[in-house]
């Protein structure tokens, strides 16, 4: 005959069940954007799920979550997912959201290189990945618009985008010459103004 939980114990087992079933949705939901994103744009499946559907980070947590992505080596889609994994469930939910993207990428990526190499010169083929390219141009353009609609306005963002871009595209130097050129720059131009920091003093 078992023996009855005390209540620890059944206040314990409340507490475990929602972080397991919410590690499962974490796995589930970037199971499907590695499913579904095809072409590219990752990044933008991404903040769909994680500002818009399940509201698990705001807008300047995701902002700021991608630039650190952005630094890190591997691809931007893998590490965001790894980053905000681990805000929402730790180390855990790092592992989970990492896999959950992994896997289906990894599966069609097999699946297609024997596809494509028995059917490369098929003119029909060319025209599906061109097709795919043009179609992840076009996302990673509008999800590019949404996340810096904000900083647009601004003359000072403004004025860095610009800078990063031409350093990039006309320049081609490496992300790590345009990070050290323009990190403290920015960092500089977005300093906490003595003035602002007093007033914000003053009305606490």
């Amino acid at each position: 005959m078992s023996t009855p939980k005390s209540p620890d114990q059944a206040n314990d087992a409340q507490a475990i069940t929602p972080s397991t079933s919410m590690l499962w949705q974490l796995f589930y939901e970037f199971l499907v954007i590695g499913a579904v994103s095809f072409g590219g744009g990752i990044v933008a499946y991404e903040r769909i799920l994680l500002i818009e559907k399940r509201k698990w980070l705001t807008a300047d947590e995701f902002m700021a979550t991608l630039a650190l992505s952005q630094t890190m080596p591997g691809l931007n889609s893998v590490n965001l997912a790894v980053l905000a994994g681990n805000q929402v469930l730790g180390t855990l939910g790092a592992i989970a959201a990492a896999l959950g993207l992994i896997i289906p990428g990894a599966v069609f990526v097999l699946i297609a290189g024997v596809a494509y190499s028995a059917g490369q010169d098929h003119p029909l083929v060319n025209m599906l990945l061109a097709g795919v390219a043009a179609g992840a141009t076009g996302l990673i353009a509008a999800i590019t618009f949404k996340i810096g609609s904000n900083h647009f306005r601004h003359i000072k963002s403004l004025a860095i985008i610009l800078s990063t871009f031409i350093l990039m595209s006309v320049f081609k130097l490496s992300l790590i010459w345009v990070l050290v050129l323009m990190g403290p720059i920015s960092l500089f131009i977005y300093r906490p103004q003595a003035g602002h920091e007093q007033s914000k003093q003053e009305g606490v």
